[in-house]
């Protein structure tokens, strides 16, 4: 079992004081993206601190199996490299806080960063805040999310033992998640509203083969279904027009990302998307404050691409500390 042994907020090695919270590099962001940016930081003997958010480890820790990170031939589980990550950021001396940013200021440096229990102060910050499921947005969504409504299969399968379920995308993360379903579930039934699925070819080759999967596509969720819990959704065939009603006693959806960046409009260039806007070198619009991970990244949303541009953010970091030691610019 893995488990997560971080830093309290307000507690642990750093001493109190204006001056011990000022650090040569801030990570907002635990999952691979900021961790490996600590690993390079660390290794550079930049202070260092990641705000891991509250739930730390990223994308990875609610992933069953990660097959396709290198050196893990047989696969790891998600959890653990997560834990690895996390032990790795640690041995080169990055302090990992259980919290998260709730306010910014990249006027000047330092860089202001406010969580709920304390101020910090960067001369530089890499953003690593990662991207959360997209929802569907349609009627009972809402209402049941939690109740019969997931975007986590690793989190909630095992409820499903001998049930029906919905799984709603046609991606890697829809199929990878309704493989894994198919553990606990009697049937698992995919809904994807193209004609054609989006997921690699060694994913849909085992889920096209998997007994216990069916495929509905050119499909789309227009109303989730219950009283108390999830009972069914209600779709509609978009090349035909026709609406029915499919049984399901959960909905999992996979429909895409949507970036964390909120906290940062306004302050820093973001594409229509809300992705933040970097060049090859990770840097933002504001020098000193560098991007990684899936918060910059529409195309390839892999744990290896968030890692590589963490170590690319963490090396600039270092470089721009080089050229401009003081804290302002």
């Amino acid at each position: 079992m893995f488990e997560f042994k971080l830093t309290a907020p307000g507690q642990g090695s750093a001493p109190s004081g204006a001056e011990e919270q000022l650090y040569d590099l801030i990570v907002l962001g635990g999952g691979p993206a900021g961790l490996t940016a600590a690993i390079y930081a660390g290794r550079a003997r930049l202070k260092t601190l990641v705000l891991t958010g509250y739930l730390p480890g990223g994308q990875p820790a609610n992933t069953d199996v990660v097959e396709n990170f290198p050196a893990f031939p047989d696969g790891v589980s998600g959890p653990e490299l997560a834990q690895r990550l996390q032990q790795h950021a640690q041995r080169f001396g990055a302090r990992l806080e259980l919290d998260e940013a709730v306010g910014v200021d990249f006027s000047a440096r330092p860089f202001v960063i406010r969580t709920p229990k304390a101020t910090y102060q960067g001369k530089t910050v890499i953003i690593a805040a990662g991207a959360v499921p997209r929802r569907l947005g349609v009627s009972g969504e809402e209402r049941f999310f939690g109740r019969g409504v997931s975007s986590c299969a690793t989190c909630g399968g095992f409820f499903y033992r001998d049930k029906e379920v919905v799984v709603v995308g046609g991606g890697d993360s829809a199929l990878a998640e309704g493989l894994f379903l198919t553990r606990f579930a009697r049937l698992v039934t995919i809904i994807h509203r193209r004609d054609e699925l989006r997921a690699t070819k060694i994913y849909r080759e085992r889920a096209l083969a998997h007994p216990k999967i069916r495929f509905l596509l050119s499909t789309v969720v227009e109303e989730i279904l219950g009283d108390q819990t999830v009972s069914g959704v209600r779709v509609r065939n978009v090349k035909t027009g026709q609406v029915s009603t499919i049984q399901a006693d959960g909905v999992f959806v996979y429909v895409g990302m949507q970036p964390q960046t909120e906290l940062f409009a306004g302050q820093l260039a973001l594409d229509a998307q809300g992705y933040i806007i970097s060049d090859r070198r990770q840097r933002t619009s504001v020098p000193g404050v560098f991007v990684a991970g899936d918060v910059q990244d529409p195309l390839y949303r892999q744990i290896v691409v968030a890692a590589g541009t963490g170590a690319i953010a963490a090396m600039e970091a270092e470089k721009f500390l080089g050229e401009y030691p003081d804290v302002s610019v």
